[in-house]
């Protein structure tokens, strides 16, 4: 049981770094609290066996990082939105491009059955 709970915690610790370095980072959160709840599981069934627990520190380390890389990245980083009167204007000159060629259409002759 310790060591399905070791494995488990480091590979959500694993998952959590991982996704706090990717631009959704705030998904990062859920391996991190998982590996967290995982790591204190083990860690109190090692402390009940005397066995060592140099994994499960490995484990805190790396959801701690995860943890920090998340909260920095949620905390400073901004998403800016881009100049939105280009974006209308384009937007408008396909619409218009797009009227244009459906008048060029002949329809006349096409053959309805």
């Amino acid at each position: 049981m310790r060591t399905l709970l070791t494995t488990l915690a480091l590979i959500a610790a694993i998952l959590s770094v991982i996704l706090s370095v990717l631009p959704l980072s705030n998904l990062a959160f859920i391996p991190a609290i998982a590996a967290l709840i995982f790591g204190l599981v083990a860690f109190y069934l090692s402390n009940k066996k005397q066995l060592p627990k140099h994994t499960i520190k490995l484990a805190f380390l790396l959801t701690i990082l995860a943890l920090g890389l998340a909260t920095y990245k949620s905390i400073f980083s901004t998403s800016e939105v881009g100049n939105t009167q280009e974006l209308e204007q384009k937007e408008q000159q396909s619409e218009e491009e797009a009227i244009e060629e459906l008048e060029d259409l002949d329809l006349d002759d096409l053959e309805l059955e």
